[in-house]
């Protein structure tokens, strides 16, 4: 028998008791164990039965037991201190007020996916929680950001395993009304709503849901609404489900509608409007269209002047390190939505299609690229660790034809994550106890480290290993039962793992890329590691595969059958449903975080960061975020092998890389015990991670990094772009416009250069006159540069330094003579080159036209 109708009742709480109500709807409660410990004080075994849940504990308790809490006295002072602490975070200033009226009054940030907690599945991996963890820092700084996203009915997927160890998907619907979010409604109650056109005639009507994150509003919008079609109701159904056209339409709400949402918000509660778009990768780009449309409508500006105005404002976060990885859609599915009757008044679809054409050297004319639109809608843009950085710039180099991979006007922002959420309890009990309440809060002791006693440090690390071994024996069990096994069958779990045995970790997402399965290239090898008599090595594995990618799931299936092995299943489980509370005791209770990606192919990975901040050391191949803070001394760098061709060859030779580490270094190190039973090499290697990297891998520094390097120029950009009638995006749209059509007559006509005989030495000076041709365009127009640095045998230039020239004459015909001074800094073959470049006060970089002459 089916229910014709669902919905949640809610609880009414006593008048004494009614601050917990607030209380579970600010998702602070995530990050903040006194709230956690006042729900669970309620009723523990409830607590436990509603997965640690705030809200649904309090719909979970009888009236009863409710009016007796009310009646207790010191319960309803600890409510009411929480309350106070609560309202007390969100009105002190934070870091931010310090920086004054420059930072910008809002800033909009817009993912399709934010892992904040198990409560709130909207979520898939590592970008999502990334995404979490920026607003949860942005709370804590008091960065005023708002999140824009989607609201998802059945989340992403809860994973299970069939018998034969194959990945099944199920998708449990979710009732907003249940989770600690709250409806936007206009000043009469109603829901407030928000529209897209779709083809056709249709309207696509979203409602939006806001979760309290901190000090952050979340915005999420929700399509399953009566006003909507089945079709419609649908496109927010699951994260990443359904073809290319449901695809299109999740992004088509996610950016307008997400603008258009924003300023709802901004009109119902005075919330300021955003001064910075930003884009947490390129699924969200439609919202620059929906802002040029905006200042269209509103300011009268055309088409280009406002691709200015928005451009200055917004920014671009890439996380993919592979075409592949990026969302693109067929030109025809675009001119479709954003064409004929569905065309934006002064938004041409054709200006639409550029935005996203791969109009490069080995691009596809009939797609339209996500990523590159983004780039293109934004001003400034990043990659999410220095590696990757290289590597966007490297593969968007296309863009900006003539300049170098490195002149490419990507930055690069090292990811970090959110030590309150991650670091577990003890952890920050010992820290707080030895160094200070300002270790996690600001980043500042990791220094002081050694002045934690080893027996303390060991200590700890047994209690949180000890805590994941019990877990993984529960959840194993689970899944066990799952796949069809009786309880009579299962009494071997019981003496699964030992929490005295090196632990090593092992969960992400399964592409194939990420080489789930590299640990099983010589089964026999791993298993001589796991049953080491002396020296054992247990693992903890886990992770989900795309519901699409056949690929994936046949590696979980490799690696399923191996751990079902009764010779090794007591060293080695595979843990399913791996998801946002299973990391929380997985990070922490892991004595070596294992990461084996094929290089460069790992934007960041931010797990082997949770690992860290809880004492673990990271084993892992030299990319993302640990090719740049991997010191030799912080963990264990598993050797690549670049140049291999042969994908098999070259997985074979890392394999064998990762066993020796393991054994000869990881595990002898592990058990080296001293004089008082304890491994003081081991505990020194803690200590020297916490120090080297605790206050580098902090969400904090990140956000900090964001704000100062990205948000606080765009909003200056933005607000001087639209100042006075919005003349400097009129003038720059100008410029760039006759600046496009006359670059053709720019020329380097002659280079002359004096000062150095035939044995040049360090120190000697150069001096150089560039005489060049500008056509129509005047000197003030471009920047005629130096380019120096070491050359190869065929005259190849790597660029080490620019030195700018200075106009010293003009001559008739357009032509003009630059000079100025290079100084020799380094021994070698050395060379130099001249260039021109465009040069305007309202570009964020000199090669955002992607335009220059080399001489």
């Amino acid at each position: 028998m089916r229910a014709i109708r669902r919905f949640t009742v809610r609880t009414v709480l006593p008048a004494a008791l009614a601050p917990l109500g607030e209380l579970a709807s600010n998702l602070r409660w995530s990050w903040h164990k006194p709230t956690r410990d006042l729900f669970e004080s309620m009723d523990p075994a409830a607590w436990a039965a509603v997965h640690r849940e705030p809200g649904a504990l309090l719909g979970a308790l009888s009236t009863e037991r409710l009016e007796e809490l009310a009646g207790d006295g010191a319960f309803v002072q600890r409510v009411e201190a929480a309350a106070a602490d609560l309202a007390e975070y969100l009105r002190r200033p934070g870091w931010y007020a310090e920086l004054g009226e420059g930072a910008p009054r809002a800033v909009a940030y817009f993912s399709m996916e934010f892992g904040i907690t198990g409560a709130l599945p909207q979520y898939s991996g590592g970008l999502g929680i990334l995404a979490g963890d920026h607003l949860k820092s942005a709370s804590d700084l008091g960065v005023p950001i708002v999140g824009v996203g989607l609201f998802y009915a059945t989340g992403y997927f809860k994973q299970s395993l069939s018998r034969d160890g194959w990945q099944q998907e199920t998708y449990p619907v979710l009732d907003p009304d249940g989770l600690p979010l709250a409806l936007l409604r206009e000043a009469d109650g109603t829901p407030a709503r928000i529209t897209v056109d779709l083809p056709g005639g249709r309207t696509l009507a979203a409602r939006i849901w806001k979760a309290q994150v901190g000090r952050v509003p979340l915005l999420l919008l929700d399509s399953d609404v009566e006003d909507n079609d089945d079709a419609a109701r649908g496109i927010t159904d699951r994260l990443y489900g359904g073809g290319g056209e449901h695809r299109l339409q999740q992004e088509l709400l996610c950016g307008v509608g997400g603008v258009r949402a924003l300023r709802a918000w901004s009109r119902l509660t005075g919330a300021p409007e955003p001064e910075v778009f930003h884009m947490n990768e390129g699924h969200a780009g439609f919202l620059g269209i929906e802002r040029v449309r905006e200042q269209v409508a509103g300011n009268g500006l055309t088409f280009d002047e406002a691709l200015e105005a928005v451009r200055a404002s917004t920014v671009f976060t890439t996380h993919t390190p592979v075409p592949a990885g990026i969302d693109r859609f067929g030109r025809d599915q675009i001119e479709l939505y954003f064409g004929g009757g569905n065309e934006l008044p002064g938004v041409p679809v054709q200006r639409v299609l550029a935005l996203g054409a791969e109009d490069f050297p080995g691009g596809d004319p009939h797609v339209f690229n996500m990523a590159v639109m983004g780039l293109r809608m934004a001003q400034r843009a990043n990659g999410v660790s220095q590696l990757h950085g290289a590597v966007s710039r490297g593969m968007f180099q296309g863009l900006w034809r003539g300049f170098d991979a490195p002149e490419v006007p990507i930055a690069s922002i090292t990811n970090g994550v959110h030590a309150p959420t991650w670091v577990a309890p003890e952890v920050v009990a010992m820290g707080r106890q030895y160094i200070g309440p300002q270790l996690l809060r600001s980043g500042e002791g990791f220094e002081k480290v050694d002045q934690v006693p080893d027996e303390e440090v060991w200590r700890t690390r047994r209690v949180l290993r000890a805590r994941l071994v019990a877990d993984a024996r529960t959840r194993l069990k689970r899944s066990w039962l799952q796949r069809g096994a009786s309880e009579a069958q299962l009494g071997w779990i019981k003496d699964v793992l030992d929490p005295d045995v090196l632990t090593i970790g092992f969960a992400r997402r399964v592409p194939t890329y990420k080489r789930l399965t590299l640990m099983l290239r010589d089964p026999d090898r791993l298993k001589q590691l796991l049953l080491d008599p002396e020296r054992p090595v247990q693992l903890v594995i886990a992770g989900k595969s795309h519901p699409a990618d056949e690929t994936g799931k046949r590696l979980i299936q490799q690696m399923v059958r191996f751990t079902d092995d009764p010779a090794v299943r007591h060293r080695i489980v595979f843990l399913p449903n791996y998801d946002i509370t299973m990391a929380l005791t997985l990070y922490p209770g892991c004595d070596v975080w294992l990461n084996n990606p094929l290089r460069p192919f790992e934007a960041c990975g931010t797990s082997g960061m949770k690992a860290a901040l809880n004492g673990g050391l990271n084993l892992s191949i030299l990319d993302g975020w640990w090719d740049e803070w991997f010191d030799g001394a912080n963990g264990w760098a598993i050797p690549t092998a670049d140049g291999v061709d042969d994908p098999d060859h070259r997985d074979d030779i890392e394999a064998a890389a990762l066993y020796d580490l393991v054994e000869n270094s990881v595990a002898a190190r592990f058990y080296d015990r001293d004089e008082r039973g304890l491994p003081a090499r081991w505990i020194e290697m803690v200590r020297h991670t916490l120090a080297s990297l605790g206050p580098k891998v902090l969400a904090n520094r990140m956000v900090q990094d964001y704000v100062q390097q990205l948000y606080v120029p765009a909003a200056t950009s933005g607000r001087a772009a639209l100042a006075s009638g919005a003349a400097a995006a009129k003038d720059l749209a100008a410029w760039k416009g006759q600046l496009r059509t006359r670059w053709s007559g720019v020329h380097v006509d002659h280079v002359e250069s004096t000062g150095v005989g035939d044995s040049p030495q360090v120190g000697d000076v150069v001096d150089v006159r560039a005489f060049v041709s500008l056509g129509e365009l005047g000197a003030d127009d471009v920047a005629v540069e130096v380019v120096h640095g070491r050359v190869s045998e065929s005259d190849e230039l790597t660029a080490a330094g620019v030195v700018p020239l200075v106009h010293a004459e003009a001559y008739e015909g357009g032509r003009h003579r630059f000079e100025g001074r290079l100084v020799l800094r380094q021994t070698g073959p050395f060379g130099y080159t001249v260039r021109i470049l465009p040069r305007h006060a309202g570009l964020a970089s000199p090669a955002e036209l992607g335009l220059v002459v080399n001489a």
